[in-house]
């Protein structure tokens, strides 16, 4: 089971840490992807990190957010700095096994999903 959690409403400007815990099984050879929704749009990719330790990110979130998985690999952390208003969405985690995919940031790449978590960033 994914358990996405974190979010919350801050202001523009602060800042949020999510995490997506992995129960019962590591992320060991698995990749892992943050993405989101905005009301009214598509899904679309944030962040995600590959079984390798590869990263990518959204050019909308480049050097605001950063993600990171922990010695476990159990959980997968997005940092997310400077937040905006336009980064209001739900947020989810989701994973695919390594060699499945072609790109961390294509929501139809990714076969497993946990629950969302809002975030809110009021102006």
């Amino acid at each position: 089971q994914l358990q996405a959690y974190g979010g919350g409403l801050v202001q523009a400007g602060g800042f949020l840490r999510l995490s997506c815990h992995a129960s019962g099984f590591p992320f060991d050879d698995d990749a892992v992807g943050w993405f989101r929704q905005a009301p009214g749009k598509e899904r679309e990719g944030v962040s995600g990190i590959g079984s390798d330790g590869e990263t990518d990110y959204a050019e909308a979130v480049k050097g605001r957010f950063t993600i990171s998985i922990n010695g476990a690999k159990d959980t997968v952390y997005l940092q997310m700095n400077n937040l905006k208003p336009d980064d209001t969405a739900v947020y989810y985690c989701a994973t695919v096994p390594a060699g499945d995919y072609n790109d961390l940031l294509r929501p139809y790449d990714f076969d497993y999903w946990g629950q969302g978590t809002l975030v809110t960033v009021s102006s």
